[in-house]
């Protein structure tokens, strides 16, 4: 549990200053379960230039609560969390500096929005909340007013989180969580986890992750593990400390997630899918009459596949599919072994290229739109998706043919301003089992919106 903190102050010698505005909002990993908004009265005089950053005179805080009045409030909603803030020394600097003031020692563990940007999004010219938020196309209202502030950096922070693939936000906060070192109830993980598409990662009681997963309802997933009777399954009940999980809303991101993180983090009971995911491809040759041929085989990362299968069954499945919606013919693509026509050419439902009647030029045209409906090979563009909330959506960036990472927006903007994009995208790598994840998810799901690059335009 977080909370995300910005403070106002009245400006002065160090350790002097007065609050003047706070805000706090309780952040779950996930959203916003809590907040408190205030202006405070800080019982001395606010710095002419404070004001006029600010907006905040004396005048607007002579009848708003002194910082005594509102010490057990935000007792309360930091307690048992991690306070996060951008510059989280000074605002957590200024915090026990009032608790000082009322005798009262305050101690929260801390994170800083500031050094997190610096890791996870290196190189950008400034780390200013302001300048940082609009370089990776955050809204902000209200700048340097709590409220405004602070949510703006709720937004970076779970931006940051996405972007900390190596989990270590999370990692940490559960080792700082003593509560989390004893061994819960099952019954007590399992009411702490939402019915939603997303990855889930079981972790023991040093916090290190020891299963990831990919559920369209995580709830319902863990409650099998929990009441597995194989092997694995019961390893995970006497092992597990925790369940943490990134919410997806996209299916095709959790797949993507789960593939790539198990294969870094290499969970001690996880195996499936440190294997390839697929084992057959389609290839294309040309044969001596000039025409197209496609043809199912075994997946050789040494030749260069249309795209690939789980399995021979669902190749064939496809390959028939496609002969019947292009019009091709079953003979050159495998499906019919004969050395005269086909049979859809004797039912009058192939043009005839199995006996050389149809031209190549016009057979192969057919087959050319296949090929590049099915691979997206040398092609610029972003499959938009679902987002984790309504209003958000989900981002899977390929340029030239090579998957690059993927992320989250909620703006026309970020998506149509390929810099801004290429900051909010978290880089994964392009490997075959990525490749075969998404074009298998491109087959299945025929109304994706794809956004070109080259030509910023929406296609169904």
């Amino acid at each position: 549990m977080y909370t995300i903190v910005d403070i106002e102050t009245t400006g002065g010698k160090f350790n002097e200053e007065g609050i003047t505005e706070i805000a706090i909002y309780k952040y779950d990993g996930h959203e916003v379960v809590d907040q408190f908004i205030s202006l405070v009265n800080p019982e001395r005089e606010i710095q002419p230039f404070v004001v006029n950053l600010t907006g905040i005179n004396s005048n607007m805080l002579r009848n708003a609560p002194k910082f005594y009045e509102v010490a057990k409030r935000i007792v309360e909603i930091t307690e048992g969390s991690i306070l996060v803030a951008h510059n989280a020394k000074f605002d957590y600097r200024i915090l026990r500096t009032e608790f000082s003031r009322l005798g009262f020692e305050y101690e929260r563990e801390t994170l800083c929005t500031v050094q997190l940007s610096k890791d996870l999004i290196p190189d950008l010219p400034s780390y200013s909340l302001g300048k940082l938020v609009r370089s990776l196309g955050i809204p902000v209202t209200d700048r340097h007013r709590a409220s405004g502030d602070a949510l703006a950096t709720v937004k970076l922070f779970k931006l940051l989180i996405d972007k900390d693939t190596n989990k270590e936000i999370i990692i940490n906060s559960i080792r700082k969580e003593p509560k989390l070192q004893l061994e819960p109830k099952l019954v007590d993980i399992m009411g702490k986890l939402p019915s939603i598409t997303g990855v889930y990662y079981i972790h023991n009681s040093s916090g290190d992750i020891i299963y990831i997963g990919k559920s369209n309802n995580i709830k319902k997933r863990i409650n099998q593990h929990f009441t597995g009777t194989d092997s694995k399954s019961k390893k995970i009940q006497l092992q597990v400390a925790e369940v943490t999980y990134e919410s997806t809303g996209s299916e095709l991101v959790a797949l993507l997630k789960e593939s790539e993180e198990i294969k870094r983090v290499k969970p001690k009971h996880n195996r499936s899918l440190r294997r390839s995911l697929f084992s057959s491809a389609l290839y294309s040759f040309v044969d001596d009459n000039g025409y197209i041929n496609l043809t199912v085989d075994k997946a050789d990362g040494r030749k260069k596949a249309i795209t690939t299968f789980s399995n021979r069954q669902s190749a064939k499945a496809f390959m028939f599919k496609v002969v019947e919606d292009y019009n091709l013919c079953q003979k050159l693509n495998g499906l019919y072994k004969t050395k005269t026509s086909c049979f859809n050419y004797d039912i009058k439902s192939c043009n005839g290229a199995c006996v050389n009647q149809e031209a190549p030029e016009a057979y192969n045209k057919r087959v050319t739109e296949l090929i590049k409906k099915y691979s997206y090979d040398n092609q610029d563009m972003v499959i938009i998706d679902k987002g984790r909330d309504i209003d958000e959506r989900s981002a899977i960036l390929i340029e030239n043919g090579i998957f690059q990472g993927l992320g989250f927006f909620n703006l026309n903007y970020q998506i149509n301003n390929i810099d801004i994009l290429k900051t909010i995208i978290t880089p994964m790598l392009n490997n075959r089992d990525n490749q075969h994840i998404i074009q298998s998810y491109l087959r299945r799901n025929k109304r994706l919106k794809i956004v070109t690059l080259d030509t910023q335009q929406e296609n169904n």
